[in-house]
């Protein structure tokens, strides 16, 4: 059959365009295409089907191939070639349809519709394809220079727990160098994404360090370069950038994480595998690229260098600059109430990122991202990494900072902290409701039952 076997009016040469642009087929079938309509739609429901089910039951999935480079590029084609295809059907559907005798105002309006509904299709699809750019842009970005072992089955290489360093990291122009202010370490099981946070007080003395040169420059614990002034453990990483002997071998930018990540391991016990540096000013730019926070006030914060400023008590969105004084903020309070509001902090940024708060911010959070954070984690690992943050948004974090009166920072107890921290690790959580008591949900296993369970940080509200 060459042409139409019969005219449509202009209303039912509307309706039948815009209905293709829903369904494929739809003007073939009035138009007794009936062969080709049957197949553009069989081929449009399959097409809708199979998105749908990447969508809902292969999400991890889905997100674990958007942070590949390589299959980004292959999504971003993927959608283009949909979109032409999707395109090509609405045209081809208005000229089955288009009605012959309708005037110019009549082809005026198919036409105008026409042309409407390829936009709808091509706009999103072209702003997909620059997230899928901007997304790729960014990996690259953040972890073009990291390598990693070739990967197996087991991206953990049977590792029970992987441990990663998070740092919140503070620079200004009249104190030169990176002060690491914030250390937490993040040790996940593998399995289940039970996550258990350790933070480390920026004012530890004494530190112990690392076998080798480290070690032999300072046997009885970093000292620094002051030899009136205790060594602080936020020194560590600028030591390290600034004596390169200390840990020979390592390229400048990699050094201060590489002695760190080994610091930090030896006061815990634990191996710490990776390490992701914010900057705490650009974390304050991402806040501001998500629309900002919202955090509980427990008491007024008064911030500011000149105290000019003041964060009232209540729930509220913060801004990022008055998130930033929120977790930085010692005016009235001391470093130990700091380290817990940058715990609840970054908990409500964790919370409240959710896709279409990401999606619709994409290009400012990945201006503000490559800006504000480095990391060691492998390219490589990234997939692993992905599926790994679904299983810990499903488990309860516990969190023990080690602060006084359980630690003296001036004078640690370095067995008792490793010792704090092999019993938190073996202990099993318990499913409680969420206004059970932070501190009673940990359970001992019977081999520790005369223990005390280790009293955790309060949660977040």
């Amino acid at each position: 059959m060459t042409g139409k076997d019969r005219d449509f009016g202009l209303g039912t040469s509307l309706a039948l365009t815009a209905g293709s642009a829903l369904l494929w087929g739809v003007a073939h079938l009035a138009a007794h295409r009936h062969r080709t309509g049957l197949l553009l739609m069989s081929a449009h429901v399959l097409l809708l089907a199979f998105i749908l089910t990447m969508l809902t039951a292969f999400s991890t999935r889905l997100l674990s191939l958007a942070v590949q480079p390589r299959w980004i590029t292959v999504l971003a084609l993927a959608l283009a070639a949909l979109a032409v295809a999707w395109t090509a059907v609405i045209i081809w559907s208005y000229v089955l349809v288009r009605p012959t005798a309708a005037g110019a105002l009549g082809r005026a309006l198919t036409t105008g519709l026409t042309i409407a509904l390829c936009a709808l299709i091509l706009a999103p699809t072209a702003y997909a394809a620059r997230l899928a750019y901007l997304s790729r842009d960014m990996v690259h970005h953040l972890f073009a220079a990291n390598t990693g072992p070739v990967m197996s089955e087991d991206p953990w290489n049977g590792a029970q727990r992987v441990n990663f360093l998070l740092v919140g990291a503070d620079s200004a122009p009249n104190r030169p160098g990176v002060r690491t202010d914030s250390m937490t370490v993040a040790s996940v099981d593998t399995a289940t994404g039970a996550t258990t946070l350790f933070g480390l007080p920026r004012n530890l003395e004494d530190v112990p360090m690392p076998n080798g040169p480290a070690r032999s420059r300072f046997p009885s614990g970093f000292t620094g370069d002051g030899p009136t002034t205790p060594g602080l453990l936020n020194e560590v990483f600028q030591y390290a950038e600034d004596h390169p002997e200390t840990v020979p071998g390592v390229a400048r930018g990699k050094r201060g994480p590489a002695l760190l990540k080994e610091t930090v391991g030896g006061i815990l016990g634990i191996p710490v595998s990776y390490y992701a540096m914010i900057d705490m000013k650009g974390f304050a730019e991402i806040i501001d690229a998500m629309g900002g926070v919202r955090v509980t006030v427990d008491e007024p914060i008064v911030y500011g260098k000149y105290r000019e400023g003041l964060l009232p008590a209540g729930t509220r969105k913060l801004n990022g600059e008055e998130a930033l004084w929120y977790g930085r903020s010692r005016t009235d309070s001391d470093d130990y109430v700091r380290m817990g509001r940058q715990k609840c902090l970054l908990n409500a940024v964790a919370k409240q990122a959710d896709p279409v708060t990401v999606i619709n911010s994409f290009e400012g959070l990945a201006t503000a991202t490559k800006r504000a954070i480095a990391t060691d984690v492998p390219q490589d690992l990234l997939p692993a990494l992905v599926e790994l943050s679904q299983k810990v948004k499903d488990t309860r974090i516990r969190s023990l900072s080690f602060v006084p009166p359980l630690i003296n920072t001036a004078a640690p107890d370095w067995r008792l902290i490793r010792q704090k921290v092999s019993q938190v690790l073996s202990e099993r959580p318990t499913l409680t409701s969420p206004s059970t008591p932070q501190a009673a949900r940990s359970t001992t296993s019977p081999a520790q039952s005369p223990e005390k369970p280790i009293a955790l940080d309060a949660a977040c509200r």
